[in-house]
């Protein structure tokens, strides 16, 4: 007897829907490799100077403009 039962689909590109495990993962990986990598400090010191920098107005256009289209 033969069995006509289908494998389970393991493709990456399934839709896991709302909680996506394997998208948590990928996140979580990328996220520590980052730590991992010392980059924090010099992510977080060049994010201070374009608040403080020239770029200030252009980064509260763009806060303004998306918090305008969020649903409320």
């Amino acid at each position: 007897m033969t069995n006509t039962k289908q494998p389970a689909k393991t493709t990456t590109n399934e839709n896991e829907g709302e909680g996506n495990r394997t998208a948590a993962r990928n996140y979580n990986e990328s996220q520590r490799a980052f730590v991992d990598a010392g980059k924090v400090d010099e992510a977080a010191e060049s994010a201070r100077d374009a608040l403080e920098g020239d770029e200030a107005g252009e980064l509260e256009r763009a806060e303004q403009l998306g918090k305008s289209k969020a649903r409320r």
